[in-house]
């Protein structure tokens, strides 16, 4: 068996303009493959010329794409989103937009083979209310979801449904859109819809292992941070209050052996929270050893 790769999201360089030095951080620390965070203040992907950066940058530090996170808003900056994005919109001019913006991160699958597009169905909870007119339906994610996967399916992209902290995101509820609400009979090209399990979103919404058991069937990505159990604090593993020791067990026992991507923030510099990434997946490789 193919020993477990380990990647890290740039979500950690989400207040900069991502850059090749950034790549060449996260390699230089171990991983092997990225996810990219499509904001466009972050990454650029309206830009031809910057997913062409992207492709040389990734070939220099020798890392793999393994996924896209779409857009979930306009902007990241100063700690704060602005323009909110929801593919589950029931405001159809809302939804188009956000679909919209999705289908153009999906272009840099074009250029750089990307295994796979992560999606979040609607907002969270705390973010609820904000700027959308009309909330977030199941209708909308499902036609959203539906019209994505047309164009992700002939570029060998698999779209991944993100569990967060809404009822349209919730480990079952993402069970039942996949396996009722699309009602798929076979993949489209072979790319079809599975899960993102979010390990920080899975603890604020209850037990993460019951999560992991839940999605199982269908879990083709993950995002790896921790919390207290209150707000998202992508917090390193083994800082907050998931116990990991449980969640690896489960991961392992439900057969999941794609990467483990870091979605964290900064603790430090960046190279100091890296070193940190670095320690906690020796850490969790070996609890994963003695499981």
């Amino acid at each position: 068996m193919a020993k477990r790769q380990y990647g890290v999201s740039t979500h950690l360089y989400h207040h900069q303009r991502l850059c090749c030095d950034h790549l060449l951080e996260i390699a230089a620390h171990g991983f092997e493959v990225v996810e990219i965070f499509a904001t466009r203040t972050h990454f650029d992907y309206h830009n031809p010329a910057s997913v062409a950066d992207l492709q040389q940058w990734l070939a220099e530090a020798g890392l793999d794409l393994r996924s896209i996170h779409a857009p979930i808003a306009e902007s990241y900056a100063r700690g704060r989103w602005s323009g909110t994005l929801s593919i589950a919109s029931a405001d159809p001019d809302e939804r188009a937009h956000a679909v919209g913006e999705a289908e153009r991160a999906l272009h840099i699958a074009r250029r750089i083979p990307v295994p796979v597009l992560v999606a979040h169905l609607g907002l969270p909870r705390s973010q609820r209310g904000e700027t959308q007119a009309g909330g977030d339906t199941r209708a909308a994610a499902r036609r959203s979801i539906e019209e994505l996967q047309r164009i992700a399916g002939p570029l060998g992209v698999r779209i991944a449904v993100e569990v967060i902290p809404n009822e349209l995101s919730r480990a079952g509820s993402l069970v039942h859109f996949v396996e009722e609400d699309l009602a798929l009979a076979e993949d489209m090209d072979g790319a079809g819809v599975g899960i993102c399990l979010d390990f920080g979103h899975a603890h604020l919404d209850g037990d993460v292992v019951d999560a992991i058991e839940t999605v199982s069937e269908h879990l083709i990505a993950t995002d790896v941070h921790d919390n207290r159990g209150r707000t998202d604090d992508h917090l390193m593993p083994f800082d907050g209050t998931i116990d990991w020791a449980a969640a690896l067990t489960a991961v392992q026992k439900v057969g999941f052996e794609g990467p483990l991507v870091l979605e964290i923030v900064g603790q430090g510099s960046a190279k100091e929270t890296l070193a940190r990434a670095k320690q906690t997946r020796q850490r969790m490789e070996r609890l994963m050893a003695d499981g």
